[in-house]
């Protein structure tokens, strides 16, 4: 019983882990696009 308790702890870390290394992965590329965006839109109206 301890070997399956120590696979499934072992299994939910590495998944936590790989999860927040997406979420902050997407998050900075989600911002870039927006910044993106709106110096596009700046540069517009400034035109």
């Amino acid at each position: 019983m301890d070997e399956q308790l120590r696979i499934i702890l072992i299994i939910i870390v590495s998944v936590s882990i790989f999860g927040l290394l997406v979420f902050v992965f997407v998050k900075n590329y989600i911002r870039n696009k927006i910044d993106n965006l709106v110096e596009k839109e700046k540069q517009k109206k400034l035109k």
